[in-house]
């Protein structure tokens, strides 16, 4: 009896597969697992192979062709057995003439028209632009300033090559106990070489995202893009249209409305990175995470910072556990941190700032950073009638705006600012624009990281977010008691894993310590797949290892840690 070989479906999304190559022909004999076909789905190459042993009794759709999924390719079966494919040969001319319709149906477009305009080079519009050239449409993208957005340029790139500085610092304080003795113990910091340094490896990233663009066929306009209601993109003058708009322009720094918060001694996260000078005393408006990474950077540098926060703890955001042990943290290193306080007034007396707030001593500075959050970048846009909320582009579950076509992925839409995050939407939003609203983006498993030392990671809901919606477990490792950090004298800090206490799904992780950043991915991807503590308890991790900590953690949450001491009832 013959086995039918079929295109199969090998993605959710997968509709179709090309036949670009038949590697047997009709009448060979074609053992189990042997190539039958080289193909190309969503344009990647693979092969197909014979799922049984038999002979190729028939070929029904040839070399070059595109077949619907799970539709009939060919025939195996016995050396002389005879297949009757009207039904498939009449379903091959079908095809056929369909791929001849859609043929006439392709728009020739001109060179001033695309398939979709991007507006903005940021996380959310390059990742978007590759995505939709990959696709197979014409792209173009609208990038006024360097390639890579806020993250590259001004934000996740240059504050880490700073925090990278500072944990270098940190090892040169460390080394006489670990046996490595300095000659000169001392050091010092060259701002210039740092913003040198800070300014290659932007150059570098900025570069390799242009290089991907125009190895992709991107077209990119560089310049200022205002965009209109009939989905057509001012740049500089020029006049480029589209059937569908991706308006990814991004963020930019939020100002508060206080008396002289306009002095030119107080910066914002963008100007900061560029300062060629270490102040002497140094304030930070703002605990949330660029406050107080960049308080770090500052602090290890050499100045005396005091970060000035509104809220009851730093990054409020975060598990309250976590933020109290990074205070700690902070404060053993000589950060100054004034919890629940209000800035009245900044004054500039003698080339000096003098901040007041409300209940507390003054705070004489050199120079304050200005980091209270980001807010959607809507400049170009005001000729849509977009629906704007709490200053934010609205956007629905496809990340598309009040206007049919036009999508608006990444901190525009202000759903999580996040670099990540606007990768995710990005490519979302460009393959709905170029296939129609299929696609969602899930960001509950949508992992966050703080890059001081200690590090910290966040994915999920906090312990008291879990406890308002469940009845939940907690799991907890020190990292005192994982080998790796002990050999690495990184032993401050802790993993939290709260689990749900009727099916033991992972419902959060919170991690502060070594490598936090790193491991909170892998527990993200874990609550992606909705992996159980149970399901868990099978796996082996490598020793030693930092990440054996998240899975002593996970075990915790059933009691059954076996480095963790037994504990008193």
């Amino acid at each position: 009896m013959s086995i039918e070989i079929i295109m199969p479906k090998l993605g959710v999304d997968m509709q179709q597969g090309e036949i670009i190559e038949w590697k047997k022909k009709e009448g060979d004999y074609v053992k189990e697992g042997d190539v039958l076909l080289e193909m190309m789905s969503d344009k990647t190459n693979m092969d197909l192979e014979a799922e049984a042993s038999g002979y190729l009794i028939k070929i029904v759709r040839n070399n070059g062709e595109l077949v619907p999924v799970t539709e009939v390719i060919g025939y195996l079966g016995e050396k002389d057995e005879v297949i009757l494919t009207d039904n498939a040969s009449k379903v091959s001319e079908v095809s056929k003439e369909e791929n001849k319709e859609e043929v006439k149906e392709v728009k020739v477009l001109k060179d001033d028209e695309f398939d979709v305009i991007v507006i903005g080079g940021g996380p959310a519009g390059y990742s978007a632009a590759i995505k939709g050239a990959q696709l197979g449409a014409k792209i173009a993208i609208v990038e006024k300033d360097n390639a890579g957005g806020t993250c590259l340029n001004r934000g996740c790139i240059p504050t880490k090559t700073y925090l990278k500085n500072t944990e270098i610092i940190h090892g040169l304080e460390q080394a006489d106990k670990r046996g490595i003795v300095l000659k000169d113990a001392s050091f010092k910091v060259d701002m210039e070489k740092a913003v040198q340094f800070k300014n290659q490896v932007v150059k570098t990233l900025t570069n390799g995202v242009k290089t991907l663009l125009k190895s992709n066929g991107v077209t990119i306009f560089e310049g200022f893009g205002i965009v209109n209601k009939d989905k057509t993109v001012n740049v500089n003058g020029k006049i480029i249209k589209a059937d569908k708009i991706l308006l990814a322009t991004g963020s930019k720094v939020s100002k508060i409305n206080i008396p002289g918060i306009e002095s030119k001694l107080v910066l914002t996260s963008d100007d900061v990175l560029d300062l060629k000078e270490i102040p002497t005393n140094f304030a930070v408006i703002g605990g949330g995470v660029v406050g107080v990474e960049l308080s770090q950077v500052f602090s290890s540098y050499g100045s005396n910072v005091t970060i000035i926060e509104m809220s009851d703890r730093i990054i409020p955001s975060m598990d309250k556990e976590v933020s109290d042990l990074l205070k700690k943290s902070l404060q053993a290193r000589g950060i100054k941190i004034l919890n629940s306080v209000k800035l009245q007034e900044i004054i500039e007396e003698n080339g000096k700032l003098r901040l007041k707030i409300e209940g507390n001593e003054d705070i004489i500075a050199d120079k304050a950073l200005l980091s209270i959050g980001r807010v959607s970048q809507l400049e170009g846009l005001e000729n849509l009638g977009l629906e704007i909320e709490k200053g934010r582009v609205k956007v629905n579950d496809y990340m598309e705006t009040n206007i049919p076509g036009i999508y608006a992925p990444g901190d525009v839409n202000g759903i999580k600012m996040l670099a990540h995050s606007a990768f995710k939407m990005g490519e979302t939003a460009i393959e709905n624009a170029i296939k129609g609203n299929k696609r969602k983006v899930n960001l509950l498993s949508n992992p966050a990281a703080v890059y001081t030392l200690p590090e910290v990671g966040i994915v999920g809901l906090t312990e008291e977010q879990a406890r308002a919606k469940y009845d939940v477990e907690i799991g907890k490792f020190h990292f005192i008691g994982n080998g790796r950090a002990v050999a690495s004298g990184e032993t401050e800090g802790f993993i939290k894993v709260i689990a749900d206490k009727k099916y033991h799904e992972i419902l959060g992780v919170h991690i502060i310590g070594p490598a936090a950043a790193e491991i909170i991915n892998e527990a993200a991807a874990l609550m992606e797949m909705e992996i159980t503590i149970d399901e868990m308890s099978s796996a082996i991790y490598g020793h030693p290892t930092y990440s054996e900590a998240f899975f002593e953690a996970c075990m915790d949450v059933l009691g059954e840690s076996v480095h963790i001491p037994k504990k008193k009832k």
